[in-house]
């Protein structure tokens, strides 16, 4: 017949709390889909730049270091006493900038005719 009106405060609560937990799920799970990788040109244009010059070979190869520069091991009379980790994995081009580095020395090595030794 008709409609029977609570003032019960906890159901209207309840029934808001639960739409707006649909609500943020449901913003969750839009922005998940949209997700944009700002990075991702810089990375693909890293992996296709093919090395033909051996100065630039060079470079490359003598700038972008073959393990973290970042790495120690902290001694104190002689023992260790705590090591500092890698810290290159936190740079999201890293993986692109150690293959570059291994393009150019395969180029130094393959085409150039380059001992390593000598580059270093």
């Amino acid at each position: 017949m008709g409609t029977i009106w609570t003032n019960s405060p906890s159901a209207s609560f309840s029934s808001l709390k639960g739409a707006g937990k649909r609500l943020k799920a449901a913003k969750r799970a839009k922005l998940s889909k949209l997700k944009i990788d700002l990075l991702q040109p810089v990375r693909q244009r890293l992996d296709q730049w093919e090395i033909r010059d051996p100065e630039l070979a060079k470079f490359l190869y003598k700038a972008i270091p073959a393990q973290c520069p970042f790495e120690r091991d902290i001694k104190l009379f002689g023992r260790k006493v705590g090591h500092i980790p890698p810290l290159c994995k936190l740079n999201p081009l890293y993986d692109q900038l150690v293959g570059l580095r291994f393009r150019a020395l395969c180029y130094l090595v393959d085409e150039c005719g380059v001992d390593i030794q000598s580059c270093a």
